[in-house]
């Protein structure tokens, strides 16, 4: 592959603009292209590509790095999460980018920024409220949310996901903002609705899928559609932890109702007010979904199932275990994290598993199965 013609740099492109105006500036560009599209240039660690030659000069403007315009600009590229870099847009990008005067006239970079973030996380008065402002950075600037994550991630992960997620899916309905993640519901309950609403996520590179119905969320009981907490959590630590692209990732909510009077009764209640569906109306909506997603995702999608209630989490994972690419993360995840913990105990107490004592601590579901 050539090597990337060179490019005049934003720092000699405002220079020259500033110094000279702008029919220099445009000379100066000029002159830039030409030296860059000389009869000859290098190939990254190899020999010299004699543009002169036709099917040289092919391949070379087909490897070359090309300028995109971008699909998003002003307003509406600031409000964009995934393209938002705050004030560490440069000045020319500003320009390009017709978002010049929408940002404070000064120039961050992402480490002040982080450092401004995290400044203000550690004077919030309880995790609930360093949770809310860091929600409120991932729907702001999803960029710099990863970047504070990643740099930080072992004072945050408790705010992230647990314990802290658990309070928050708690009061979910009070604390709501924006929408993350996608819904569906009893009443979508046939392959091409589910399918239309997979089709309105604007990412269609879906590598990994958390999906959840909030009937047993951490140790707190049915929590039904408060339960998306914890997809959205889970995924955020995927992409912290393991280098998973955030538009990989896509949580999901299955609402089938909640027997949680509790939340029936809550005026901020954010899901369908009805008791729980059980049976075959349920599994019917399960294996819509399943079909739906392989139909718009693929077979190679990673479909995870979380806090499922006991009655089903283990029955829906023999019934598509071996026909999908999915796991369990309450069975499977955690047993196998577990298994290898006390694995590891057997190099330093010399005993064999047989040998040792196990003590399961807490009320938890995992306790008891």
């Amino acid at each position: 592959m050539a090597r990337e013609y060179a490019q005049p740099s934003l720092f000699e492109i405002e220079k020259c603009t500033r110094k000279k105006g702008k029919n220099e500036m445009l000379r100066t560009l000029q002159q830039q292209s030409s030296r860059s599209l000389s009869t000859t240039t290098l190939l990254r660690d190899g020999p010299e590509i004699d543009l002169s030659d036709p099917k040289q000069l092919a391949l070379h403007k087909l490897y070359r790095p090309e300028r995109i315009t971008p699909l998003k600009r002003g307003l509406e590229l600031l409000k964009t999460p995934s393209l938002n870099k705050g004030m560490a847009f440069s000045l020319y990008e500003r320009q390009y980018l017709g978002i010049h005067g929408l940002l404070p006239p000064a120039f961050m970079t992402s480490e002040q920024q982080a450092y401004r973030v995290m400044t203000k996380l550690r004077e919030q008065p309880n995790d609930l409220a360093k949770y809310i402002q860091l929600d409120s950075l991932q729907d702001r600037n999803e960029k710099l949310f990863y970047r504070v994550l990643c740099d930080n991630i072992k004072e945050l992960m408790p705010i992230v996901y647990t314990p802290t997620v658990g309070q928050a899916c708690q009061k979910f309905g009070f604390i709501y903002r924006n929408p993350k993640g996608l819904y569906i519901t009893i009443n979508d309950n046939s392959i091409s609705k589910i399918y239309q609403i997979l089709a309105n996520w604007p990412s269609t590179n879906i590598k990994a899928i958390v999906v959840t119905d909030g009937e047993r969320i951490l140790g707190l009981g049915d929590l039904g559609a408060y339960g998306i907490g914890i997809p959205v959590g889970k995924l955020a630590l995927y992409v912290a932890l393991a280098g998973l692209f955030p538009e990989w990732c896509l949580p999901v909510l299955i609402d089938v109702g909640t027997d949680n009077q509790a939340l029936l009764n809550d005026p901020f209640y954010t899901g369908l007010r009805r008791t729980r569906v059980r049976g075959p109306e349920y599994d019917t909506l399960i294996d819509n979904f399943m079909k739906a997603c392989t139909k718009r995702f693929g077979r190679d999608t990673l479909i995870q199932f979380e806090d499922f209630g006991n009655q089903n989490a283990y029955r829906l994972l023999d019934r598509y275990k071996n026909e999908y690419c999915m796991f369990n993360d309450d069975i499977q995840g955690t047993a196998s994290v577990v298994v290898a913990g006390l694995l590891a105990t057997t190099r330093i107490t010399k005993k064999r598993l047989s040998q040792q004592k196990l003590v399961f601590l807490g009320a938890g579901g995992v306790s008891f199965t």
